[in-house]
């Protein structure tokens, strides 16, 4: 019965020595921001209940993909919103420019009006530009 423990011991190690190799550790794409295009948002909220917010973001090129959003708090009722998106490195990428329609969900959880900033760019200085969209709350 020693014997067998040893074996299987050994068996196991060998395992998971060689079951750990995943190859190369290289990732292969970067993160990107993505520009906002257009946005349809409700004209307005009611507290306590949850929205789609929809979003049409700029894909530059064949190897950037839409892989969700960033939405930051810049105040109590300001919200951020970045779309990001994944590259593809190591790519003859073609310049095809297409459009990616999503969305967002949106809770509103304050009666004050909201401020959503959308990404839309930088301006020829380097400046992030924004779409903003003022949103009110009905009580």
């Amino acid at each position: 019965m020693r014997n067998f423990w040893k074996e299987f011991a050994v068996v196991i190690l060998a395992f998971l020595v060689n079951a750990c190799d995943i190859g190369e550790d290289e990732v292969n794409y970067h993160f990107v921001t993505l520009q906002v295009l257009e946005v349809d948002m409700p004209e307005a909220f009611r507290l306590n209940e949850t929205y789609e917010v929809g979003v049409t973001v700029l894909e530059p090129n064949d190897c950037t993909h839409f892989d969700g959003f960033n939405i930051s708090s810049e105040a109590l009722t300001v919200r951020q919103v970045v779309p990001i998106g994944t590259e593809l490195d190591d790519q003859v990428c073609a310049e095809v420019i297409s459009r990616n329609e999503t969305s967002f969900e949106f809770t509103c959880l304050y009666s004050e009006p909201y401020l959503f900033r959308f990404w839309t760019g930088e301006n020829e200085e380097g400046v992030p530009q924004y779409l903003e969209i003022e949103v009110p709350v009905i009580p």
